[in-house]
């Protein structure tokens, strides 16, 4: 009989066994903090380079407007052929590949899409769209590459699991969202609604850690900033909440459209058309970047870019912007998604939004401007997105208004509505689909030619 007090060699070995996981768990945990900071870090600097590159297009565009002619195609055909020949992966959006790497079993194919060199590849391509006058955003892309940090992060603490491995990616993509548009409760609602369509237990606490060190980074170093400055305007009860519906209705039925137009581009365009684009993409992204210029010159160089600042002008009143500039800028932004440059939508819609809620507060008296912005803003990035929660929440945090954010989260789910009708599945969702399957035959392509490899 051992006395009280004495630890016998299985309690000790107990001890030490759970010493050394407790060791583990906090080194795991310091590493994935670690990652976060880079997380907001890199999307800061992603930030600051978009942003040269934009003013380095607007100082070409006042000096010469017609250079676009040359500017315009010159970068995408540059920006395909690169894309095309040495970074396969970093096309497009970047949420669609985010999503299709959380379902991936195929640890090759994500290791591929979410390397750091795709990611650093889509940083500097998604700039060189910007220098080229597309009409892209850059909060897409940070999606992949807070995704592709964390899951980096996560080989390098000796992640195996591949749950534990999904729900690095999803905190890295939902931290790149809280970084690139300083809104850390809009990171936390993308990644519940559009990354993973719920709140999984297991997977949460990692990714709430995650957004708040990356959003908190971001905040430590360019300040707690809101891109469309700070508005005060409400949706009075009665005839104001009629700017409700116009702008539900209105976002709801273009924005669905322009979704279910992206969605029956990305299954390939069929005919003569299609098969040129296969056989010709270098060719067809020169007479993308022609059409972007030709846009460009039409709205005086107002479709180019990101399309913040626009946004922002139009809702503090500060420039007046014609009635054609959204449907222009629409127009640009779908000819920019077909040209298969990486680049995303994001910001575009917002813009878009905002122009078209500026129309539509004309027809409105009883509401004031502002909020009819904010609301047509809302409801055609709800429709686009088909993530209501996740747009109320972006534009209540880009505006620092929270007196109207139950007007926002009623016309983006009547926009969500009118979009489903018109488009039956979400855009990244049916664009993570077809990338999952685009990505299974190269898979077997790729074992078929290992078979027939002889061997020595």
């Amino acid at each position: 009989m051992i006395p009280s007090g004495f630890s016998t060699p299985e309690s000790l070995r107990h001890l030490r066994e759970h010493a050394r996981n407790r060791t583990v768990n906090w080194r795991r945990k310091l590493i994935y903090w670690s990652g976060a900071v880079i997380v907001g870090l890199v999307a800061v600097g992603f930030a600051g380079a978009a942003d040269w590159a934009a003013h380095q297009r607007s100082h070409i565009v006042r000096n010469n407007p017609w250079i676009m002619l040359l500017l315009a195609p010159a970068g995408l055909v540059l920006s395909t052929w690169m894309t095309r020949r040495w970074f396969r992966g970093a096309q497009g959006s970047g949420i669609p590949q985010a999503i299709a790497c959380m379902h991936l079993n195929d640890m090759g194919i994500v290791e591929k899409v979410l390397s750091l060199r795709i990611a650093l590849a889509k940083i500097g391509l998604t700039c060189l769209g910007l220098l080229a006058g597309a009409s892209i955003g850059r909060e897409g892309p940070t999606v992949q590459v807070g995704a592709s940090i964390m899951h980096t992060v996560g080989r390098f603490a000796g992640v195996t699991d591949i749950s534990r491995q999904r729900a690095l990616v999803k905190a890295g993509a939902a931290a790149g969202v809280a970084a690139a548009f300083n809104t850390p409760l809009a990171g936390i609602v993308f990644g519940i609604e559009e990354l993973a369509h719920s709140f999984e237990q297991r997977t949460s606490g990692t990714m709430l850690t995650c957004v708040i060190i990356s959003g908190v980074t971001a905040i430590a170093l360019v300040g707690n900033y809101t891109y469309f400055g700070h508005t005060y305007s409400t949706v009075p009860l009665g005839a104001g909440w009629l700017a409700v519906l116009a702008c539900g209705l209105i976002g709801g039925l273009t924005g669905g459209m322009f979704s279910a137009l992206l969605v029956r581009i990305s299954r390939g365009i069929p005919g003569r058309a299609g098969a040129f684009i296969t056989r010709r993409p270098l060719v067809f992204a020169a007479l993308c970047g022609l059409a972007l210029a030709i846009i460009g010159l039409l709205s005086d160089g107002m479709t180019y870019g990101t399309g913040y600042l626009q946004a922002r002008e139009i809702l503090m009143g500060s420039d007046h912007y014609h009635a054609s500039f959204f449907l222009l800028k629409l127009l640009a932004t779908l000819v920019s998604y077909c040209s298969g440059i990486p680049g995303g939508l994001f910001a575009p819609s917002l813009s878009v939004g905002a122009g078209m809620g500026g129309w539509i507060g004309h027809f409105l008296p009883h509401t004031p401007p502002e909020a009819v912005i904010l609301l047509g803003t809302v409801a055609y990035f709800a429709a686009v997105t088909q993530a209501p929660l996740t747009a109320t929440v972006i534009v209540m945090e880009m505006s620092d208004n929270q007196q109207i954010t139950l007007a926002l989260m009623a016309s983006a789910f009547l926009a969500f509505g009118v979009s489903r009708a018109l488009c039956s599945h979400a855009l990244y969702s049916t664009l993570a689909i077809r990338f999952l399957r685009s990505a299974e035959p190269r898979k077997k392509a790729q074992a078929s030619a290992d078979t027939t490899t002889p061997k020595n």
